[in-house]
């Protein structure tokens, strides 16, 4: 399965996304705490749905909604930790994150629904507030992922909330 971090993604810092909708460069830094909120909430209503449904796959090679939601919060919580390490840390390079191997590992597939709707509104709440305390030349400060693509703040914050506004895009069909 093709996810952001195996193929590159950093296009959406350039132009709003033709399947999402999501206008990536016209969002404003300071706006996506409260976009990764909304779009918590938005998977919240969407786990509250059938178990089974959540479960099912529409092809093999696509994920279930319950698959997609644990990687949204998985999203959510590696990003914070990287946006720690852009503040805290001169230029780090981000720690390379298989996604595919992370979503067999963790058998994403299996998952409560209503826990992962718990997790992953308490990390989207911590991921929210960390991006509240960013302020003023913090937006500039920068990191480097593993395959060498090269962030500011700002472009980070801009590149994460396009990650699960395109899978709850993927799941649901709402443009973002």
């Amino acid at each position: 399965m093709i996810t952001p971090d195996t193929k590159d993604w950093t296009w959406v810092l350039e132009r709003a996304c033709a399947d999402c909708g999501l206008d990536t460069p016209a969002v404003a830094p300071e706006a996506v705490a409260d976009m990764v909120r909304a779009n918590a909430a938005a998977w919240a209503d969407l786990l509250a749905g059938d178990p089974a449904e959540l479960r099912r796959r529409p092809g093999p090679e696509v994920w279930s909604p319950l698959e997609y939601a644990c990687h949204v919060r998985d999203v959510f919580r590696l990003f914070d930790v990287r946006l720690g390490l852009m503040l805290d840390r001169d230029d780090p390079a981000f720690p390379n994150w298989d996604q595919d191997e992370t979503a067999v590992a963790e058998r994403y597939g299996e998952q409560d629904p209503a826990r992962v709707a718990v997790d992953l509104a308490a990390a989207a709440e911590v991921l929210a507030r960390s991006f509240e305390g960013v302020g003023g030349a913090q937006w500039h400060r920068t990191g480097v992922r593993g395959d060498g693509a090269r962030f500011t703040v700002a472009s980070f914050a801009r590149y994460l909330i396009h990650d699960p506004v395109h899978h709850l895009h993927d799941v649901t069909g709402v443009r973002g």
